[in-house]
Protein backbone atom coordinates (compact mmCIF):
# COMPACT_ATOMS: atom_id res chain seq x y z
CA UNK A 1 0.00 0.00 0.00
CA UNK A 2 1.25 3.40 -0.49
CA UNK A 3 2.49 5.36 2.16
CA UNK A 4 0.11 7.29 4.64
CA UNK A 5 -2.73 5.54 3.07
CA UNK A 6 -5.09 6.70 6.01
CA UNK A 7 -3.29 9.72 6.92
CA UNK A 8 -6.51 12.38 5.81
CA UNK A 9 -8.34 10.07 8.38
CA UNK A 10 -5.85 10.42 10.65
CA UNK A 11 -6.00 6.43 12.21
CA UNK A 12 -3.22 5.62 14.30
CA UNK A 13 -2.95 2.73 12.47
CA UNK A 14 -1.02 4.85 9.33
CA UNK A 15 2.18 4.27 10.48
CA UNK A 16 2.72 0.34 10.50
CA UNK A 17 0.88 -0.06 7.34
CA UNK A 18 2.81 2.69 5.33
CA UNK A 19 4.74 0.38 2.17
CA UNK A 20 16.43 -6.34 1.29
CA UNK A 21 17.00 -5.87 -2.78
CA UNK A 22 18.15 -9.43 -1.17
CA UNK A 23 14.40 -10.47 -0.46
CA UNK A 24 11.10 -10.28 -2.19
CA UNK A 25 8.50 -13.20 -2.86
CA UNK A 26 10.88 -14.69 -6.02
CA UNK A 27 13.76 -14.23 -3.41
CA UNK A 28 12.08 -16.77 -1.22
CA UNK A 29 12.31 -19.17 -4.13
CA UNK A 30 15.48 -21.65 -2.68
CA UNK A 31 13.38 -21.87 0.21
CA UNK A 32 12.86 -25.25 2.26
CA UNK A 33 8.83 -26.06 1.34
CA UNK A 34 6.42 -27.40 3.59
CA UNK A 35 4.04 -29.03 2.06
CA UNK A 36 0.24 -28.40 3.33
CA UNK A 37 -0.85 -31.52 1.36
CA UNK A 38 1.40 -33.95 3.85
CA UNK A 39 -0.35 -35.66 6.78
CA UNK A 40 2.98 -34.13 8.72
CA UNK A 41 1.50 -30.49 7.95
CA UNK A 42 -2.08 -31.60 8.83
CA UNK A 43 -2.36 -29.57 12.05
CA UNK A 44 -0.02 -26.90 12.39
CA UNK A 45 2.51 -26.48 15.58
CA UNK A 46 2.17 -23.29 17.45
CA UNK A 47 4.96 -21.65 18.96
CA UNK A 48 4.18 -20.53 21.98
CA UNK A 49 5.40 -16.69 21.28
CA UNK A 50 2.56 -16.49 18.68
CA UNK A 51 0.12 -18.44 20.37
CA UNK A 52 -1.99 -15.39 20.64
CA UNK A 53 -2.72 -12.81 18.38
CA UNK A 54 -2.79 -9.02 19.33
CA UNK A 55 -6.08 -8.88 20.16
CA UNK A 56 -5.15 -11.79 22.78
CA UNK A 57 -7.40 -14.24 21.21
CA UNK A 58 -5.96 -17.47 20.77
CA UNK A 59 -4.16 -18.91 16.98
CA UNK A 60 -5.81 -22.47 17.39
CA UNK A 61 -4.18 -25.15 15.51
CA UNK A 62 -5.92 -26.80 12.63
CA UNK A 63 -6.00 -27.50 8.90
CA UNK A 64 -3.56 -24.95 7.10
CA UNK A 65 -6.06 -22.29 5.70
CA UNK A 66 -6.85 -22.77 2.06
CA UNK A 67 -8.97 -19.73 1.59
CA UNK A 68 -7.63 -16.31 3.11
CA UNK A 69 -8.67 -12.72 3.29
CA UNK A 70 -6.06 -10.70 4.23
CA UNK A 71 -7.41 -7.13 5.23
CA UNK A 72 -3.71 -6.08 6.01
CA UNK A 73 -0.92 -4.76 3.01
CA UNK A 74 1.54 -6.30 5.46
CA UNK A 75 0.00 -9.80 5.73
CA UNK A 76 -0.79 -9.87 1.88
CA UNK A 77 2.81 -9.41 1.03
CA UNK A 78 3.73 -12.16 3.18
CA UNK A 79 1.73 -14.39 2.34
CA UNK A 80 2.44 -13.95 -1.73
CA UNK A 81 6.27 -14.38 -0.12
CA UNK A 82 5.73 -17.86 1.41
CA UNK A 83 4.08 -19.35 -1.68
CA UNK A 84 0.64 -19.19 -0.52
CA UNK A 85 -0.52 -16.19 -2.17
CA UNK A 86 -2.46 -18.75 -4.91
CA UNK A 87 -4.40 -18.99 -1.32
CA UNK A 88 -5.75 -15.17 -1.02
CA UNK A 89 -9.26 -15.25 -2.21
CA UNK A 90 -9.91 -11.37 -0.57
CA UNK A 91 -8.49 -8.36 -0.01
CA UNK A 92 -8.41 -4.88 1.45
CA UNK A 93 -8.25 -1.99 -1.47
CA UNK A 94 -4.74 -1.11 0.07
CA UNK A 95 -3.19 -4.12 -0.83
CA UNK A 96 -1.08 -3.93 -3.79
CA UNK A 97 2.09 -5.67 -3.25
CA UNK A 98 3.36 -7.47 -4.81
CA UNK A 99 1.73 -6.85 -7.87
CA UNK A 100 0.03 -10.28 -7.97
CA UNK A 101 -2.01 -9.28 -5.30
CA UNK A 102 -3.77 -6.61 -7.63
CA UNK A 103 -5.29 -9.86 -9.51
CA UNK A 104 -6.97 -10.72 -6.06
CA UNK A 105 -10.91 -9.52 -5.73
CA UNK A 106 -11.35 -6.61 -3.21
CA UNK A 107 -13.80 -6.83 -0.49
CA UNK A 108 -13.36 -3.41 0.77
CA UNK A 109 -11.47 -1.37 3.58
CA UNK A 110 -8.85 -2.79 6.05
CA UNK A 111 -10.45 -0.48 8.73
CA UNK A 112 -13.92 -1.29 10.12
CA UNK A 113 -14.34 -3.95 7.05
CA UNK A 114 -17.41 -4.64 5.45
CA UNK A 115 -18.81 -8.22 7.52
CA UNK A 116 -20.99 -8.86 4.92
CA UNK A 117 -18.41 -8.49 2.11
CA UNK A 118 -16.10 -10.69 4.04
CA UNK A 119 -18.51 -13.56 4.72
CA UNK A 120 -19.59 -13.38 1.03
CA UNK A 121 -16.00 -15.06 -0.20
CA UNK A 122 -16.36 -18.02 2.34
CA UNK A 123 -13.04 -17.45 3.73
CA UNK A 124 -11.47 -20.29 6.42
CA UNK A 125 -8.95 -17.28 7.76
CA UNK A 126 -9.49 -13.85 8.24
CA UNK A 127 -6.71 -11.85 8.90
CA UNK A 128 -7.07 -8.26 10.11
CA UNK A 129 -4.64 -5.16 11.29
CA UNK A 130 -5.11 -5.06 15.42
CA UNK A 131 -6.27 -1.65 15.42
CA UNK A 132 -8.99 -0.39 17.58
CA UNK A 133 -11.25 -0.04 14.98
CA UNK A 134 -11.73 -3.30 13.61
CA UNK A 135 -12.46 -5.46 16.99
CA UNK A 136 -16.22 -5.14 16.05
CA UNK A 137 -15.66 -6.72 13.15
CA UNK A 138 -13.63 -9.07 14.10
CA UNK A 139 -15.80 -10.33 16.74
CA UNK A 140 -18.90 -10.31 14.29
CA UNK A 141 -16.67 -12.28 12.27
CA UNK A 142 -15.68 -14.84 15.10
CA UNK A 143 -19.39 -14.87 16.05
CA UNK A 144 -20.00 -16.28 12.09
CA UNK A 145 -17.54 -18.96 12.97
CA UNK A 146 -14.39 -17.85 11.18
CA UNK A 147 -11.14 -18.11 12.04
CA UNK A 148 -9.66 -14.32 12.52
CA UNK A 149 -6.10 -13.73 13.55
CA UNK A 150 -5.30 -9.86 13.71
CA UNK A 151 -1.87 -8.71 14.00
CA UNK A 152 -0.39 -5.24 14.45
CA UNK A 153 3.36 -4.73 13.34
CA UNK A 154 5.17 -1.81 14.37
CA UNK A 155 8.36 -3.16 15.13
CA UNK A 156 10.70 -5.32 13.15
CA UNK A 157 10.54 -7.82 16.22
CA UNK A 158 6.63 -7.73 15.55
CA UNK A 159 7.30 -8.78 11.63
CA UNK A 160 9.45 -11.41 12.66
CA UNK A 161 6.44 -12.61 14.88
CA UNK A 162 3.93 -12.03 11.89
CA UNK A 163 5.30 -13.68 9.55
CA UNK A 164 5.94 -16.79 12.30
CA UNK A 165 2.38 -16.84 13.06
CA UNK A 166 1.47 -16.92 8.93
CA UNK A 167 4.09 -19.73 8.87
CA UNK A 168 1.96 -21.68 11.27
CA UNK A 169 -1.30 -20.97 9.91
CA UNK A 170 -0.43 -22.07 6.60
CA UNK A 171 1.79 -25.14 6.97
CA UNK A 172 4.81 -22.93 5.59
CA UNK A 173 6.67 -22.57 8.60
CA UNK A 174 9.85 -23.64 7.76
CA UNK A 175 9.49 -20.94 4.66
CA UNK A 176 8.68 -18.76 7.67
CA UNK A 177 11.90 -19.38 9.39
CA UNK A 178 14.17 -19.12 5.56
CA UNK A 179 11.99 -15.44 5.58
CA UNK A 180 12.88 -14.17 8.60
CA UNK A 181 16.60 -14.58 8.26
CA UNK A 182 17.25 -13.70 5.31
CA UNK A 183 15.16 -10.44 6.10
CA UNK A 184 17.56 -10.03 9.18
CA UNK A 185 20.51 -10.59 7.17
CA UNK A 186 19.94 -8.29 4.58
CA UNK A 187 19.32 -5.71 7.64
CA UNK A 188 22.22 -6.83 8.99
CA UNK A 189 24.48 -6.26 6.20
CA UNK A 190 22.99 -2.35 6.16
CA UNK A 191 23.65 -1.88 9.84
CA UNK A 192 27.39 -3.24 9.31
CA UNK A 193 27.86 -0.98 6.26
CA UNK A 194 26.83 2.37 7.94
CA UNK A 195 28.72 1.38 11.18
CA UNK A 196 31.14 4.21 10.69
CA UNK A 197 29.95 7.21 9.74
CA UNK A 198 28.50 10.09 10.90
CA UNK A 199 25.37 9.50 12.03
CA UNK A 200 23.03 13.04 11.26
CA UNK A 201 19.95 13.90 13.25
CA UNK A 202 16.74 12.49 11.38
CA UNK A 203 13.26 14.20 11.24
CA UNK A 204 10.70 11.64 9.79
CA UNK A 205 7.54 14.05 8.61
CA UNK A 206 4.10 12.24 9.09
CA UNK A 207 1.14 15.13 9.07
CA UNK A 208 1.23 19.12 9.13
CA UNK A 209 -2.19 19.79 10.87
CA UNK A 210 -1.06 18.44 13.46
CA UNK A 211 2.18 17.87 12.84
CA UNK A 212 3.43 14.58 13.24
CA UNK A 213 7.11 12.73 13.58
CA UNK A 214 7.81 8.77 13.31
CA UNK A 215 8.80 8.03 17.10
CA UNK A 216 10.94 5.48 18.71
CA UNK A 217 7.67 3.02 18.63
CA UNK A 218 7.83 2.85 14.58
CA UNK A 219 9.67 0.19 13.03
CA UNK A 220 10.62 3.25 10.45
CA UNK A 221 12.81 5.02 13.33
CA UNK A 222 14.38 1.52 13.75
CA UNK A 223 15.21 1.36 9.86
CA UNK A 224 17.24 4.99 10.14
CA UNK A 225 19.25 3.74 12.95
CA UNK A 226 19.99 0.83 10.69
CA UNK A 227 20.70 3.21 7.95
CA UNK A 228 23.31 5.08 9.91
CA UNK A 229 20.77 7.87 11.38
CA UNK A 230 19.63 9.11 14.75
CA UNK A 231 15.45 9.71 15.08
CA UNK A 232 15.35 13.05 16.64
CA UNK A 233 12.09 11.73 17.79
CA UNK A 234 13.42 8.04 18.80
CA UNK A 235 12.83 9.11 22.36
CA UNK A 236 9.11 9.53 21.85
CA UNK A 237 7.87 5.51 22.81
CA UNK A 238 4.63 6.17 20.34
CA UNK A 239 4.80 5.41 16.40
CA UNK A 240 3.65 8.46 15.33
CA UNK A 241 3.67 11.31 18.23
CA UNK A 242 2.54 14.75 17.38
CA UNK A 243 4.83 17.17 17.97
CA UNK A 244 5.27 21.21 17.93
CA UNK A 245 7.49 22.85 15.69
CA UNK A 246 9.17 24.67 18.16
CA UNK A 247 10.29 21.58 19.81
CA UNK A 248 11.38 20.44 16.57
CA UNK A 249 13.67 23.50 16.03
CA UNK A 250 15.28 22.97 19.45
CA UNK A 251 15.97 19.42 18.19
CA UNK A 252 17.89 20.74 14.68
CA UNK A 253 17.31 17.77 12.73
CA UNK A 254 19.92 17.78 10.15
CA UNK A 255 18.12 15.70 7.64
CA UNK A 256 13.73 16.00 7.02
CA UNK A 257 12.67 12.69 5.39
CA UNK A 258 9.11 12.62 3.46
CA UNK A 259 7.45 11.26 0.79
CA UNK A 260 8.43 12.98 -2.49
CA UNK A 261 5.07 14.86 -2.93
CA UNK A 262 5.27 16.02 0.57
CA UNK A 263 9.32 16.83 0.07
CA UNK A 264 8.62 18.92 -2.75
CA UNK A 265 6.25 20.90 -0.77
CA UNK A 266 8.19 21.76 2.11
CA UNK A 267 11.16 22.60 0.22
CA UNK A 268 9.15 25.29 -0.93
CA UNK A 269 7.65 26.81 2.84
CA UNK A 270 9.78 29.18 4.17
CA UNK A 271 9.50 27.65 7.79
CA UNK A 272 10.88 24.59 6.70
CA UNK A 273 13.85 26.30 4.97
CA UNK A 274 14.57 28.90 7.76
CA UNK A 275 14.43 25.42 10.08
CA UNK A 276 17.21 23.51 7.41
CA UNK A 277 19.14 26.76 7.53
CA UNK A 278 19.87 26.74 10.93
CA UNK A 279 21.56 23.14 10.74
CA UNK A 280 22.95 23.13 7.15
CA UNK A 281 20.01 20.28 6.56
CA UNK A 282 18.43 19.16 3.37
CA UNK A 283 15.26 17.36 2.83
CA UNK A 284 15.35 13.47 1.20
CA UNK A 285 12.31 12.15 -0.41
CA UNK A 286 12.40 8.52 -0.01
CA UNK A 287 10.46 5.95 -2.10
CA UNK A 288 6.90 5.44 -0.26
CA UNK A 289 6.41 2.25 -2.05
CA UNK A 290 9.75 1.12 -0.62
CA UNK A 291 9.90 2.21 2.88
CA UNK A 292 6.10 1.76 3.72
CA UNK A 293 5.51 -1.40 5.51
CA UNK A 294 7.41 -3.18 7.91
CA UNK A 295 7.10 -6.69 5.41
CA UNK A 296 9.54 -8.19 3.65
CA UNK A 297 11.31 -5.42 1.49
CA UNK A 298 13.01 -4.24 5.08
CA UNK A 299 16.22 -4.82 3.97
CA UNK A 300 16.18 -3.36 0.56
CA UNK A 301 14.12 -0.08 2.51
CA UNK A 302 16.90 0.06 5.13
CA UNK A 303 19.52 0.34 2.01
CA UNK A 304 17.59 2.88 0.59
CA UNK A 305 17.81 5.00 3.29
CA UNK A 306 21.22 4.77 4.16
CA UNK A 307 22.17 5.62 0.54
CA UNK A 308 19.95 8.91 1.20
CA UNK A 309 21.43 9.64 4.71
CA UNK A 310 24.75 9.06 2.96
CA UNK A 311 25.11 10.31 -0.56
CA UNK A 312 27.47 8.87 -2.47
CA UNK A 313 28.18 5.44 -0.74
CA UNK A 314 26.24 2.34 -1.90
CA UNK A 315 25.27 -0.86 -0.09
CA UNK A 316 25.20 -3.77 -1.95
Amino acid sequence: MSAFFLRRRQYSVVIALLAGGALGACALKDAPRDSADSASAATVAIDTSVSTDDYGQPIAAGEPARRIVSLNPTTTEILFALGVGDRVIGRSRWDQWPVEARAVPEVGDAIRPSVERVLAAHPDLVLLYASGDNRAAADALRAAGLRVVALRVDRIADFARCVRALGQLTGTESVATFAIDSVQRSLDHVKRATASLDRPRVFIHVWDNPLMAIGGGSFLSELVDIAGGHNVYADRPEPSPQVSFEDLVQRAPQVILAGPVDAARLAGESRWTKLLALSHGRIAAYDTSLVGRPSMRLGEAAQSLAELLHPGITVR
